[in-house]
């Protein structure tokens, strides 16, 4: 389907409940909040559901309040934003899988294009869509809706530094900025402000980075029982992949976190090699440059496995 004819669909709609995917970051909320906001602004209602929680980093921004943990079936639409599966959204997805009108809107080129209305497009950062979406529903933009945009495009461009930073990206941006979005207070308080604790966690996991393929790929591990040391969650350790990515001789990155015993996140990161499609292989994906999976198995034998599937690449 065609953005303008997923907007003509929404405007018929009075109220929705939009979903965030697991473990969520800047762009899916980004992307729900500015939604919810647009509704609005519109006069209508409009839920956002964050299965984990909001993250405290995303939580300080303020921009980001009343999210529900569950929905209940009371809307006319249900709306997934920046997931790439089913699977993403977590156990809400009983719910949304449940509707009739449902929408996904995505940026990930692996999107499995599982809802009624599929909207998938290619670009740095979901928040991109949703900008352009408001636009033709013809919603005012302000300035807290400028911000909350701005989050997304941000945080899955790396604040403008990772390859998916094109013209578009940092046309949108510069549109936000004239909207009143503040480019340099959101970048500090997501880049350059930070609990003494997560630096002392960053700190002994970069300590522990492993290399391979001739220094070609590096991978950090993160533990359970690190993050209970140190008083953190995972969303404490977004961005700790980014490191790995500085040092010349890496191609490719890799975290592994563990979510549970045998259970496993994946993130993957890279330069000039398809993470997309080595993430297909552990039952994943996202985009060619960053993807991610979540495999279950021994830690040893799924790290055997990354090793060399990556080095099947690198050749």
């Amino acid at each position: 389907m065609r953005l303008d004819e997923i907007a003509n669909l929404i405007k018929k709609l009075e109220s929705a409940l939009i979903f965030c995917h697991i473990n969520p970051d800047g762009d899916t909320l980004s992307c729900a909040f500015s939604l919810k906001y647009a509704f609005e602004i519109m006069g209508k209602k409009a839920d956002v559901v964050v299965s984990d929680g909001v993250p405290r980093k995303y939580a300080a921004l303020g921009l980001f309040n009343g999210a529900l943990e569950c929905g209940v079936a009371r809307y006319d639409g249900y709306i997934s934003v920046d997931c790439s599966i089913e699977g993403q959204i977590g156990e809400p997805y009983k719910l949304y899988a449940a509707q009739k009108n449902t929408f996904n809107i995505d940026h990930h080129v692996s999107n499995s294009r599982y809802a009624k209305y599929n909207y998938v497009e290619n670009v740095g950062a979901c928040s991109m869509i949703l900008y352009k979406l408001i636009k033709l529903l013809g919603t005012p933009i302000d300035e807290r809706l400028a911000n909350t945009l701005m989050v997304g495009l941000i945080t899955d461009t790396g604040n403008f530094s990772h390859s998916n930073t094109d013209f578009e990206a940092l046309k949108i941006a510069a549109e936000l900025s004239g909207l009143g979005a503040d480019v340099a207070q959101l970048n500090l308080l997501l880049f350059n402000s930070q609990p003494k604790n997560r630096a002392l966690l960053y700190v002994e996991v970069m300590r522990g980075m492993k290399f391979y393929h001739d220094d070609r790929m590096a991978l950090i591990t993160i533990t359970k029982s690190q993050l209970s040391r140190y008083g953190l969650t995972k969303s404490d350790t977004e961005g700790f992949i980014d490191f790995p990515m500085t040092i010349g001789s890496v191609a490719v990155a890799v975290s592994v976190f563990e979510n549970a015993p045998k259970s496993y996140k994946i993130s993957f990161r890279s330069k000039g090699v398809n993470v997309n499609e080595i993430a297909s292989v552990f039952g994943g994906g996202g985009h060619v440059r960053a993807s991610g999976a979540m495999p279950k198995g021994y830690y040893e034998d799924v790290v055997d496995k990354l090793v060399f599937t990556v080095g099947n690449y690198l050749d």
